[in-house]
């Protein structure tokens, strides 16, 4: 495909940002993002994250995108309020990381959560037959608790995808596998702690990042500006009310409280029994 405004397009640094929790929509999104920057040829991308992490096959994917388009693009990442576990698996697909002094990060781990009901459904008097072709094809059934070869199972899927995610991290940064393991214990760290283990390159602003950016690509940082990819809002933020531009800040806040909580639910719904790289409180 040939596209009117290449000459336009070289002299610009693309953005995405990523916020939230990452799951397939951000996936489709960020990919389709890539894709286009790749077919404009831009000369360098910066990545902004601000994102608790997600689950496991859509990070993975965004990561092996970046790796691909590394090939044609200098690309940076910027940490904002928090970065971690998805998020920094994100990152290390960048060549280089920038985050703030309190950048909240880390958290590199899985977790992999179920619901046992099965008390409260004793008490109302509701119980589940179920017919299944092998003894684990109901694992994390909502309505009893898990046997102990279920355990096992469970564990052993949860540490192979743990040790994916420190090899991930490992080669990203230039560490050791054992280096890696030593604070990849689900532990938060600040952006300070993250240089001081080697998980960014510097500290700083997004400011920051964009001129780093704009000087691999060989640009006038002092010129050189931002073509962001905007990010899709969900379709249910149509119906919320206030939609139109308040002077209210409370209506606003409120308004940025119900969003976040609904794309939250969203997410918990859609990936219940999922193992999941997301730092979680």
């Amino acid at each position: 495909m040939i596209w009117p405004f290449k000459p336009r397009f070289r002299k610009q640094i693309a953005r995405i940002e990523i916020t939230g929790a990452i799951a397939g929509s951000t996936r489709k999104r960020v990919l389709e993002n890539l894709k286009e920057i790749e077919e404009k040829k831009f000369p360098a991308l910066l990545l902004r994250i601000d994102s608790p992490g997600g689950t496991v096959g859509d990070s993975q994917e965004i990561y092996s995108a970046l790796l691909r388009l590394r090939e044609q693009v200098k690309i940076v990442a910027s940490f904002g309020n928090i970065s971690a576990s998805g998020g920094v698996y994100i990152g290390v697909g960048a060549e280089h990381i920038v985050a703030n002094p309190g950048t909240i990060t880390g958290s590199i781990g899985v977790i992999l959560r179920g619901n046992n009901l099965q008390k409260l459904l004793d008490k109302v008097g509701v119980s589940f037959k179920v017919i299944k072709s092998g003894p684990y094809k109901d694992i994390l059934a909502f309505d009893r608790e898990l046997t102990q070869p279920e355990q096992t199972i469970l564990q052993e899927l949860i540490d192979v995808s743990y040790q994916q995610f420190v090899e991930t991290v490992a080669t990203g940064r230039n560490l050791a596998v054992e280096t890696v393991k030593g604070f990849a214990d689900g532990r938060i760290f600040t952006g300070q702690q993250a240089l001081e283990l080697g998980v960014v390159d510097r500290l700083g602003t997004e400011e920051d990042a964009r001129r780093w950016a704009a000087e691999l690509a060989g640009l006038n940082p002092d010129k050189a500006e931002c073509y962001t990819f905007e990010e899709r809002k969900p379709f249910w933020t149509r119906f919320l009310p206030g939609n139109r531009t308040s002077d209210s800040p409370l209506t606003g806040l409120a308004l940025t409280a119900l969003s976040n909580s609904l794309a939250q639910l969203e997410f918990d719904l859609t990936t219940s029994g999922l193992p999941l790289w997301l730092y979680r409180p």
